[in-house]
């Protein structure tokens, strides 16, 4: 059995977010650095654009009566993706893989399958969090990282340029 280093982690999920983004006909813009909290930005035909933040666990906690999942984001990367004056909403994306590196992905003659599955959370807007190094984000198993969870996303977008940076604070 083969452990992942946080590297292959990172591209993992960077390579889901990668084929979604290509099947739905957005363009995606990757971060050489994610110093603003950023890894990826997606952008619709229209101009619309959302960015994400993405993690990777194969050690996921389930919370809520197992209808979310639990993440400890460290706070400045909370701060920079919660903050009024971004110009493109926010989000954290979690990808949960098997522990198994091996399992990852199934490639034989004629398919190549990839055996995870994202989740996402609105992270723009958030209060601000005091005395603490981290900030519990749940997101929930019905909010995936697919081509509706996509249009969700968008539609985040959407209202804010429509209706200022505290628009859908309670979305």
């Amino acid at each position: 059995m083969g452990i992942a280093d946080s590297w292959q982690q990172e591209q993992v999920s960077l390579a889901y977010v990668a084929a979604l983004a290509t099947r739905g006909g957005y363009t995606l813009g990757k971060w050489e650095v994610d110093k603003d909290g950023v890894d990826l930005s997606i952008k619709r035909s229209d101009g619309l654009t959302f960015e994400l933040q993405m993690k990777c666990t194969y050690s996921p906690e389930l919370v809520r009566r197992g209808t979310a999942y639990s993440y400890d984001l460290d706070m400045p990367t909370y701060d920079k993706l919660r903050a009024a004056t971004r110009t493109s909403v926010g989000f954290l994306g979690l990808v949960v893989v098997p522990r198994d590196i091996e399992e990852w992905m199934i490639h034989d003659e004629h398919e190549l399958s990839m055996r995870c599955s994202g989740y996402w959370a609105k992270i723009q807007d958030l209060p601000a969090c005091e005395n603490s190094s981290t900030k519990a984000i749940h997101l929930p198993v019905s909010q995936r990282i697919d081509l509706s969870g996509f249009e969700e996303m968008f539609s985040h977008a959407w209202h804010r340029l429509m209706f200022g940076a505290q628009a859908g604070v309670a979305a």
